[in-house]
């Protein structure tokens, strides 16, 4: 699965996001640093998110299980 990152220039240099990931989002003062910044944003939204969902699921009887998507 593939995720859209979307980059716009600003007058500061680079906005970004990632569509599908509310929350993942960065600036940088080029597009490299943008791109950069951006990675590291989707990698903690996904760790805050487990660390969240964990908490909220703790001491509870759950299946955890992997999920791959098919690419698009």
């Amino acid at each position: 699965m593939e995720f859209t990152a979307v980059f716009q220039k600003v007058s500061e240099g680079y906005i970004g996001f990632v569509e599908e990931l509310p929350g993942a989002n960065t600036q940088g003062a080029t597009l490299d640093e943008a791109r950069a910044n951006l990675a590291e944003a989707v990698e903690l939204v996904l760790e805050a998110n487990r660390v969240l969902s964990e908490e909220s699921i703790k001491g509870q009887n759950v299946i955890r299980e992997p999920l791959s998507l098919p690419e698009a």
